[in-house]
């Protein structure tokens, strides 16, 4: 890195000012006041019919349509960035039979169904936006609104004619291996029935919509919906537009996490009244967004973005580079906390341990000094500020939410052990009634380390009748966690908590997850195997690597207020099976050095072809 000041983000406090012992009392105390049975509980919206509505898709109309008979090559389960990905390298490859098929009514994954008033990605889009030197595009601002990704996504799937045989308004009920055939059959719920040589999950990490379990949610006579199924038909406007319908209303927010930071300002600017319900804040740090710089593209070379991105990727890992591109907070703090300094030589352990909390207290301190210097009421800002370690929720970043609490018009309920039950007239905290118009369920979506035949929503029934949620009863076993022994055909998208790596920069693993896929088909094809299966040597080997490389963070982590970086307050119960290839969050670069290293040769190792 640099080695400057950073402009944004935070420096360690001087160890005279930190104090460990209390404020290990002091986070310690905070995260027992939420530790409270059943915060965490979920509705099941595949059997609850009270709750299901809140899936329902208001952005697209249905379209009645003929179920569909066919056998393709292959079928790729979502289409969102990954499943794009995967749709543009089958194209390179000169496989063009293939169907994405997805539940949501055009492609864009997580941007199509988040479309909430503010939403932005808080990854830099220059990063983030995938495919953009090919598209000849440029973001308009540092951190893109989620309008304009959407609008970038269907560009791709325009330009690489992805939509042509998508299944859109789909949700698939069953995918069956026919070892007969040799095939997956693929079934959905709009009676479809589609044979194909390869099945490939890109279901996306963040993609099931998460749904708290509040008694008495049903009794509420106002209007209700989640975040992420925004209903603009109730408040006017619509994505990029004010609201209109809000004047008279008083508007509830339950969340603080990133949709909820990122709603409530122009919620404000609409609503006669907003309540936001906070259980735990956020570590907001400054976002800084701004408009690109006519001159950004003047000086771009080929291989730009690529180049970017491993730039990012580096300083998150902890790796020297010459400059940080990128510049942010994700840079500064997280990768500070992710990557403290190497213990030096004559340290000892606890000292080091003591100096790396020094670090990670001074970058919280700066977060809770911005919440003093922004907020005006303070006993509001104290409400606001996050007292626990950086890592233990996912951070956030944002340039109004903070101050949106000076507006006589928002009010913060802090509710750390939750809310009591939601009546007819809204919720109920501490025993006091707030009268409510609207609720806004701004309560994201299942963790990232949901397993994946979760994720996938539906059975995925391989050789002998066996499911791979049954092959996964013990944790994830693959090889390279993108393909498994017992799913021949099959490949899975790589994510957290299925034996790859993770990143803060999604995109750039679906590339490389992408890029896999289409080569790893296209090498069959040239071979003449019809089809392919982990070797049971090769799946041990690789899970092997992955529990010994796995650290266990449950002492640091049970510290941690409850959420789902700590499995809501349980990390004791995370499986090493589950873990990434290198420690911690992975190494990104050995990753796909081995993966192309594996393509390169060409032998597909590992794998039983017939």
């Amino acid at each position: 890195m640099t080695g400057r000041e950073p402009e944004e983000g935070a420096a360690a406090a001087p160890t005279d000012e930190f104090d460990p012992e209390a404020v290990r009392a002091r986070y310690l105390a905070e995260r027992d006041k939420r530790l409270v049975e059943g915060r965490a509980d979920i509705r099941d919206l595949d059997h609850d019919d009270r709750f299901a509505r809140y899936r329902d898709d208001p952005f697209t109309p249905l379209q009645d349509r003929d179920p569909v008979v066919d056998d393709t090559d292959v079928v790729i389960l979502g289409g969102g960035i990954a499943g794009l990905l995967v749709g543009v390298e089958l194209r390179r490859a000169g496989i063009d039979r293939f169907r994405i098929v997805d539940r949501a009514g055009g492609v864009g994954g997580t941007w199509y169904w988040n479309r909430y008033p503010g939403v932005m990605c808080d990854v830099e889009s220059y990063i983030y936006l995938p495919l953009l030197e090919e598209m000849g595009y440029v973001p308009t601002r540092r951190y893109a609104s989620g309008e304009e990704i959407l609008a970038h996504l269907q560009a791709v799937a325009d330009r690489h004619d992805l939509a042509r045989d998508a299944l859109f308004h789909t949700g698939v009920t069953r995918a069956t291996w026919d070892e007969e055939r040799q095939r997956w059959l693929v079934e959905t719920d709009r009676g479809d029935r589609i044979s194909s040589r390869y099945y490939v999950l890109a279901a996306g990490i963040l993609n099931l919509l998460k749904l708290p379990t509040i008694d008495g949610m049903e009794d509420f006579a106002g209007h209700s919906f989640h975040s992420a199924r925004w209903d603009y038909d109730y408040t006017g406007g619509g994505p990029g537009r004010p609201m209109t319908e809000l004047g008279d209303r008083t508007v509830a927010v339950l969340g603080t996490g990133a949709t909820g930071i990122q709603c409530v300002e122009p919620l404000a600017e609409a609503a006669r009244q907003v309540l936001v319900f906070q259980r735990t804040p956020s570590a907001i740090g400054e976002r800084g967004n701004r408009s690109t710089d006519p001159s950004f593209a003047e000086h771009l070379e080929p291989g730009w973005q690529a180049r970017r991105m491993d730039n990012f990727q580096a300083v998150m890992l902890g790796r020297p580079v010459d400059e940080d591109l990128t510049d942010d907070g994700w840079t500064h703090d997280y990768a500070a906390v992710q990557n403290p300094p190497r213990k030096a030589p004559d340290e000892s352990f606890a000292d080091y341990l003591r100096r790396a909390e020094a670090i990670d207290y001074g970058i919280m301190e700066a977060h809770r000094r911005r919440v003093e210097e922004l907020v005006a009421d303070p006993g509001t800002a104290e409400h606001l500020k996050p007292w626990y370690r950086y890592l233990c929720k996912r951070p956030c970043f944002h340039d109004e939410y903070l101050t949106a609490f000076n507006r006589p018009n928002v009010t913060l309920v802090d509710c750390p052990g939750g809310i009591d039950r939601i009546t007819a007239r809204g919720p109920v905290v501490d025993g006091h009634q707030y009268d409510v118009d609207c609720i806004v369920y701004a309560t994201g979506f299942e963790a990232e380390l949901t397993p994946l035949y979760r994720r996938v929503g539906h059975p995925i029934v391989g050789v002998d009748g066996v499911t791979l949620a049954e092959r996964w009863a013990d944790g994830a076993a693959s090889l390279f966690g993108m393909m498994v022994r017992g799913c021949p055909n099959l490949f899975a998208m790589p994510a957290p908590g299925q034996q790859a790596v993770v990143t803060v920069n999604y995109t750039q693993l679906a590339v490389l997850g992408a890029e896999f896929v289409g080569r790893t088909i296209a090498t069959l094809v040239e071979r003449g195997a019809r089809v392919f299966e982990v070797s049971a040597e090769a799946e041990q080997d690789w899970t092997d690597r992955i529990v010994g490389s796995f650290v266990d963070a449950s002492s640091v982590m049970a510290a941690c207020t409850p959420s789902r970086i700590n499995n809501e307050g349980r990390p004791e119960l995370l499986n090493p099976r589950n873990g990434n290839f290198g420690r911690g969050l992975g190494d990104y670069f050995a990753y796909r050095d081995l993966l192309r290293a594996w393509l390169d040769a060409g032998h597909l190792d590992g794998l039983e072809l017939r």
